[in-house]
This record gives C-alpha cells, structure tokens and sequence, in this order.
C-alpha cells in the first residue's frame, strides 16, 4: 500500500499567535532549518513524489527535501491552506474582541462554524482530499511527501481516519513543524495512521 508522509511547512514568521491561512508568509531562520532537517530525511526516505501547498512557506520547506530526493516537487493549489477569512493575519485576541460569538462558535465546532468569512472544513476536505486520493493511485506501494498546512492536515487525517471534522482540534492538538505523520490510506474503509508529528533520523 502507498505510505502519505503527510507534513507541515517549517516555521513562519507567523508561528507564534497569528493565523496564516492563505497570507504567504516566509520562514523564520529556524522554519529554514528545519527544512534541511527534512531534506536530510528525505535522501533516504526512498520518495516517489513530492506535493506542495502553493503557498511559499510549504513551497520552502517541499523544495529542499525534493533536491536531497533527486525528484522534482508539484505545486497543486489545492493544498493550500484553510481559508480563515477576516481573521488571517490576526491573534485569536484580536479577532475575539472583533468576532466573540463567531470565534466562541468556532472553538466549539471548527470545522462547522468557520472564522468570519472563512471556509467551512468539510469544503477544504472536499477540494484537497482527491489530491491524496490521486497520489495513492499514482504510486502504488510508493511513498509520496505531501508539505501542506497544520489545518488543512488535520482535518484530512480526520477524513481518511473516519473520525469528525469537528474533533480536529481536540484529537490532533497540533503538528509540529516540518514533523513527518504517515498514513497508509486503504481501498475500503479508514486508513492506517502509522506514525503522528515523527521528528526522528532518516529510516
């Protein structure tokens, strides 16, 4: 079966307290770092493919491990982040003093009540859930890296695992930057979560 090295871009500029959704913020010296820390993975890994996230951070991060793979990295716009609409940019302050209700909404249901202007998590599942779908058809027991965004990956771990949307936060808590979370998608039925937010050496 196809294993989906699943990771999120290194650090941004952003990491700390803002939300960075569709904002095409650059990495830090650190989020640069880790980058190389995957590519040193990446070497060995035995990749078939690469994906990225349009946005440039995941661009940053895809780019290194792909030339230390010998491969070449696809750009597919769906991969982009979640949307979250009036507050990217923001801290979640910022947009609760702006947003009470609709922020208090979105801690509750995230993926159900989206940020203001922002777009509802099964919509993301829907346009990036094929690109996954495609890669494992693409390469049959290959192992493809996908470098996307920590929500988007979160609720597409929720999709294929069978679990709710709405539980995204409180199951994956959070992915570590440029931490690498293999599922192994079956033909019926949830897929096989392999190893979750593995910041280890190259096997």
């Amino acid at each position: 079966m196809t294993e989906l090295v699943l990771v999120r871009h290194g650090e941004t500029v952003w990491h700390s307290d803002r939300y960075a959704g569709r904002s095409d913020v650059p990495l830090t010296p650190r989020g640069q770092e880790q980058a190389e820390e995957l590519a040193r993975w990446a070497a060995g890994a035995g990749l078939d493919a690469v994906l990225t996230s349009p946005l440039r951070r995941a661009r940053e991060t895809a780019s290194a491990a792909a030339e230390a793979a010998g491969l070449a990295y696809r750009v597919d716009e769906r991969l982009v982040e979640v949307d979250f609409g009036k507050a990217d940019g923001h801290t979640r302050e910022e947009t609760s003093e702006e947003y009470p209700d609709a922020v208090a909404a979105f801690l509750r249901r995230p993926a159900s009540a989206p940020l203001p202007g922002g777009e509802p998590g099964a919509d993301a599942v829907a346009r990036a859930a094929p690109v996954l779908a495609e890669a494992a058809a693409a390469h049959p027991d290959g192992r493809v890296l996908v470098v996307a965004h920590q929500t988007l990956l979160r609720l597409l771990l929720c999709s294929m695992l069978g679990l709710p949307l709405d539980h995204y936060r409180a199951v994956f808590p959070r992915l570590e930057n440029a931490a690498r979370t293999v599922v192994r998608p079956a033909a019926d039925g949830p897929a096989a979560l392999l190893t979750l937010n593995d910041l280890g050496g190259p096997r």
